[in-house]
C-alpha cells in the first residue's frame, strides 16, 4: 500500500476512511470493490470496468 497523504483520503461523517480518486490512481489498479471514487468505472452490477474519462 502506498504511503497515505492528506489528498488520498477523508473521513466520512460516520468516521469511515474514504479513499479519493487520487489515491486510486496512485495505486494503479481497480480492486473491484465498487469504491465511491473509483476512476476505473467499475460497475458492481455487471462486474465490468469502464474508464470514466
Amino acid at each position: 500500500m502506498p504511503e497515505l497523504s492528506p489528498e488520498d483520503y477523508y473521513k466520512d461523517p460516520s468516521g469511515f476512511l474514504v479513499f479519493t480518486e487520487a489515491y486510486h490512481l496512485k495505486r494503479g489498479y481497480c480492486c473491484q470493490s465498487g469504491c465511491r471514487h473509483c476512476p476505473y468505472g467499475f460497475d458492481r452490477s455487471t462486474g465490468t470496468l469502464r474508464k470514466k474519462r
